[in-house]
């Protein structure tokens, strides 16, 4: 009985990593999450202990999907721009010790519902997608949730899925129940990927501000009670990050700030745990 039981804890809290020093996030969301404004050069310099695993092949940056990169932009499909998740993992990395790497998955799609990542709803939100999301959706092979976790599995033969971070909302702006929405998708993930509830906290972002011009910040409220449905849930503050004109994406200044308030409540939980 007490080997059973060992064996259940051994494969259901993620111990088979090979280096429990490599801390994994998945992040996934729709297009600020994919990254909309260009890098700068400040952005592409590399720190060695910040790896992106590439979720798309792109011919042009040398990258194979499914291998291990120096984590500079673009983090998701191959001609992308800054996210959060850059300046997320140079301020986690600059916080932990020397001896611990981190290891970034982006899977985003521009102009996405949270729809389009629910398992068993995708199929029909794909069938009423416009011409040019699915274009972006097919280089996911047409299933951007079956693409997330198949890479989050590769990643686990390496590392320990630490977290998940979200940027997505704008295209579900006034729906009450994207909580419950996100909150499905969540479950899922930990379901399938074999990972514990208290062990890996998910990171939400919030939208434009009103401050800045949001068009969609009639939503950050209803982004607040996530963590009312999801109590290992975080909001992180989209407040002064700086917007481009259109009044949905940040600009590369933003991308920064608001990216390193996930990687500074990251490092809080992980300095709690």
């Amino acid at each position: 009985m007490l080997v059973g039981s060992f064996l259940i804890f051994f494969y259901t809290t993620g111990s088979f990593a090979q280096d429990s020093n490599f801390y994994i996030f998945l992040s996934f969301g729709q297009s600020n999450m994919e990254g909309h404004s260009k890098f700068e050069p400040q952005d592409t310099v590399v720190n060695d202990r910040f790896k992106v695993l590439q979720a798309v092949d792109c011919s042009d940056l040398n990258r194979e999907m499914g291998n291990w990169y120096p984590a500079v932009p673009p983090l998701s499909r191959c001609n992308t721009g800054l996210t959060p998740g850059d300046s997320f993992g140079k301020t986690l990395a600059a916080s932990l010790p020397d001896s611990i790497k981190i290891g970034i998955i982006n899977v985003s799609v521009g102009g996405c519902k949270i729809e389009l990542f629910e398992k068993n709803n995708y199929e029909s939100y794909v069938e009423t997608a416009p011409g040019w999301m699915k274009g972006m959706i097919a280089q996911y092979d047409g299933n951007p949730y079956g693409k997330l976790l198949e890479l989050a599995k590769i990643a686990q033969k390496d590392g320990v899925i630490k977290g998940i971070l979200l940027h997505q909302g704008e295209s579900n702006t006034g729906d009450e129940t994207w909580p419950g929405k996100v909150e499905g998708v969540y479950d899922n993930l930990l379901s399938d990927l074999g990972l514990g509830q208290d062990s890996v906290p998910l990171l939400a972002g919030e939208l434009v501000s009103a401050e800045q011009g949001g068009k969609c910040a009639s939503m950050n409220p209803i982004i607040a009670k996530l963590p009312s449905v999801i109590p290992n849930s975080f909001v992180i503050s989209s407040a002064d990050c700086e917007a481009v004109a259109d009044g949905l994406h940040f600009s590369a200044s933003g991308y920064r700030l608001l990216g390193s308030r996930y990687g500074e409540k990251m490092f809080e939980i992980l300095r709690n745990e």
